[in-house]
């Protein structure tokens, strides 16, 4: 597997989504995680991770930052414009990662 260099990562209550983007803003990898499954960032060489900023970003922010990835928070209205289509969560996970 091609190893991303910015994953966007939208968080729901249960379930979270992840886009990232390779170099050149292919896309390499597109999943749906469960909320505990923090082995998955683990097993990522660390790269550049987007959050929507929301209440329990920061939380996550920490997480994923001791796993050895930096982590940017953006608020909502900075995320809006790059969704292309309907408003569901993979489409924003995109979108953060694009943005």
């Amino acid at each position: 597997m091609v190893q991303p260099v910015t994953v966007g990562l939208d968080i729901a209550k249960n379930v979270f989504y992840a886009h990232g983007i390779d170099a050149q803003g292919q896309k390499v990898l597109s999943r749906k995680l469960r909320r505990r499954s923090r082995a998955f960032f683990a097993k990522l060489e660390p790269c550049l991770v987007g959050i929507e900023a929301c209440a329990t970003a920061h939380h996550w922010a920490r997480t994923i930052e001791k796993l050895g990835h930096q982590v940017r928070l953006m608020p909502p209205a900075y995320v809006k414009p790059y969704v292309k289509t309907q408003n569901n969560d993979a489409a924003d996970a995109e979108a953060i990662c694009k943005r």
